[in-house]
């Protein structure tokens, strides 16, 4: 799951996938803005047929919280 969120974050936000590390907070580290954040939540859910809880997603500041999310719901 790490592999395919730093694939998505790379794509989306235009930053080499190998700077991308668990700990990078997606808006201060990477760089992404709240509409960023959104669209990378929103093709999470595409990509695996979820809806993401409105209070997973606001709790999200890391690249590994995000993946923590994903593993909770997609248990």
């Amino acid at each position: 799951m790490f592999e395919k969120v730093c694939k998505m974050l790379a794509d989306q936000l235009g930053v080499p996938v190998d700077s991308i590390k668990p700990e990078s907070e997606v808006i201060k580290d990477l760089g992404a803005d709240s509409l960023d954040v959104v669209e990378l939540m929103m093709a999470l859910e595409d990509e695996h047929g979820i809806t993401l809880p409105e209070g997973e997603i606001e709790g999200v500041k890391t690249v590994q919280d995000i993946v923590d999310m994903m593993n909770r719901i997609l248990k």
